[in-house]
């Protein structure tokens, strides 16, 4: 269900994208917009895992370096019967962590040092189990195109007022309305299919560790975390914060995350009916650095 709810979206999206484009340069207009959509699309598919951990100066961990944090990352692939997945440290106080990568064997994993000294054992495990779902239910590429295409209609619509069609220039009012309400649009419905992927994420992430009551425990505490200590690359790039496991709160209509309310209720009505975790991931200290 929440595959076909993310199709219909995502259809949605590509669409306004084509009425935007008509609207301002007529038949033409739409083809250059849906050309534009697919040329954007194919360069984030190869480049966007590049530009997130770059964007946030994570450093590439392995056996050696962080071995508690790595080996807990393989326990877990292992569970969820996933090619092992880069791993990723990132030197910030703010918790939070993230998933990239255009498929599941090029993957890669992010955890910022502020979570993994703030959560116990058993909660950071939840925590990567989660981004392994989005890594399972390839999350990571369709948020990418997500993305890609609301880039496109915002681009599209600031240079709107200078390039309409001859045939379109007497239509001011629609072209001014479609210029305005496009990219209002399509960030609405980008909210919406982020907060679709959350939920099965959360799902996936119960099933991966085994432990949803742990995953519960860790979006508490990383959303008190989340509005305590900023996070310098969400405030310069708002987009940033769907890549988040918990972003800062705001009102649930323009947030890319359902309220973490709703998601510990749901992961603690699953708590019953989840196999417990795999030896490994079960709470002892955990120091991810070393």
């Amino acid at each position: 269900m929440n595959g076909f709810k993310t199709m219909m979206l995502l259809s949605a999206l590509t669409a306004l994208l084509m009425a935007l484009g008509f609207t301002i340069g007529g038949g033409q207009g739409a083809v250059i917009a849906f050309v534009l959509a697919l040329g954007m699309n194919a360069f984030s598919y190869w480049n966007s895992d590049k530009i997130v951990l770059r964007m946030h100066d994570a450093r590439e961990v392995d056996a050696s370096t962080a071995p508690d944090f790595y080996h807990m990352v393989a326990d877990l692939a292992r569970r969820a019967e996933l090619p092992m997945p880069k791993v990723f440290i990132i030197d910030s106080p703010h918790p939070n962590a993230f998933a990239t990568g255009r498929d599941p064997d090029h993957a890669a994993v992010a955890a910022t040092t502020g979570l993994l000294n703030m959560l116990t054992r058993d909660e950071i495990a939840g925590v990567m189990a989660h981004e392994l779902g989005h890594v399972k239910n390839r999350d990571t590429l369709i948020m990418t195109m997500v993305a890609t295409v609301a880039g496109a209609i915002s681009m599209l619509a600031n240079f709107g007022m200078f390039f309409r069609s001859e045939d379109n220039r007497g239509n001011m009012l629609a072209t001014i309305m479609a210029v305005i309400v496009a990219p209002i649009a399509a960030m609405i419905v980008q909210m919406a299919i982020s907060r679709t992927r959350e939920y099965g994420a959360d799902r996936a992430g119960a099933e991966i560790s085994g432990n949803p009551l742990a995953l519960a425990s860790a979006l508490a505490k990383i959303s008190r975390g989340a509005e305590a200590i900023p996070n310098p690359v969400a405030q310069q790039m708002p987009a940033a914060a769907q890549l988040y496991i918990v972003p800062a709160q705001v009102s649930e209509l323009f947030s890319t995350h359902p309220a973490t309310e709703k998601r510990i209720a749901a992961l603690q009505d699953m708590a019953g009916h989840v196999p417990p975790a795999v030896s490994g991931t079960r709470r002892s200290a955990l120091n991810p650095l070393g």
